[in-house]
């Protein structure tokens, strides 16, 4: 029977079996490649109270069976979908993404994390030549960062950490340790701050450099109190200087756009220019481009031990900053 890597209880990870339901019309499934961690994301569900809980983020998979209704997709090629760490994905076929031609799938992969700060991108009042300030290297951070360069932005990474900086400034972008406030070519220029940190004191500094009507974007989830700031001097901070302090919220968007059509006036339309599956789209297409370094920064890892993966991550063990989990190999 296949596997699926389970959370059942807190702190808890195991590796299950599972029987795949009767595929439906509209859906496809196959083989799955591989799965991405989403790190932060994974290690809050494990400390919370609901569970069970299947973790994953992001998958690739061979199409083996196409369900009835389901037009375009061909047995045998890759697929991009929001799936679990499972050995086969079952998804209907509008929430899934054809690979671009010869870019590989723990490539593709990657595609997930990057739409987390694309709808940031997206919907930004900063504009291509305007100063960003990225606060958090992390997996999101990194690829925040890049994404904002690939699009004309003139990018500046925060993290105290110096093996991220030292990643960071090899992808060929500027790293600091701290928010440079009080720098002259800084302090009142920043159009935006995207902090992916999830640090309350990253965002009361970023609400401290901006320029007046700058934006800050919370992406970073804020799992827990890091500081002894009060609420009191964000608000500060927001109000003296006039601060755009949002949400980063990557479903601001709809999953899909819906263009314009009379016969469904009443039912509504959302006319969408930008859609996450659009950004998914358009972050593959980065990928396959090779505009996004990734040398040296992506762990594989395999699914048979998953309690001493998780603890890897949580002890800090892994330096890079992608992890992949490979599903073709265990399934020879």
């Amino acid at each position: 029977m296949p596997q699926e890597i389970v959370i059942p209880a807190r702190q808890t990870f195991v590796l299950d079996s599972y029987q795949d339901a009767p595929l439906q019309p509209g859906q496809v499934r196959g083989p799955t490649l591989c799965t991405l961690v989403s790190q932060g994301t994974e290690i809050g569900w494990a400390n919370g109270d609901n569970f069970p809980i299947r973790p994953g983020y992001a998958a690739i998979f061979r199409v083996a069976e196409v369900g009835e209704g389901v037009t375009g997709i061909a047995r045998g090629e890759l697929r991009f979908a929001m799936g679990c760490h499972r050995a086969t994905q079952t998804h209907d076929a509008r929430h899934t993404l054809a690979l671009p031609p010869d870019l590989d799938p723990e490539t593709a992969v990657l595609a997930r994390l990057m739409g987390v700060s694309m709808t940031t991108l997206m919907t930004t009042r900063a504009r291509p030549g305007d100063q960003v300030i990225v606060t958090g290297a992390g997996p999101v951070g990194y690829l925040a960062a890049h994404l904002f360069n690939i699009s004309g932005y003139r990018v500046t990474v925060v993290d105290p950490d110096p093996t991220r900086r030292a990643q960071v400034e090899g992808s060929g972008l500027t790293a600091l340790s701290a928010v440079p406030l009080g720098e002259a070519a800084y302090q009142g220029n920043v159009a935006l701050v995207v902090d992916c940190s999830g640090h309350e004191g990253a965002v009361l500094e970023g609400c401290r450099i901006v320029r007046r009507m700058g934006e800050v974007v919370l992406v970073g989830v804020p799992w827990r109190k890091l500081s002894d700031h009060s609420a009191h001097d964000v608000t500060q901070a927001v109000f003296f200087n006039h601060v755009l302090l949002r949400s980063g919220w990557e479903w601001e968007l709809p999953m899909h756009g819906r263009s314009f059509q009379w016969e469904e006036l009443l039912e509504g339309y959302n006319n969408a220019d930008h859609s996450v599956f659009g950004g998914f789209e358009r972050a593959m297409r980065w990928l396959a481009e090779g505009r996004i370094p990734l040398t040296g920064l992506v762990h594989r890892a395999t699914s048979d031990d998953p309690a001493a993966l998780y603890a890897s991550i949580q002890g800090k063990k892994i330096a890079e900053p992608f992890i992949l989990i490979d599903w073709e190999t265990a399934a020879r």
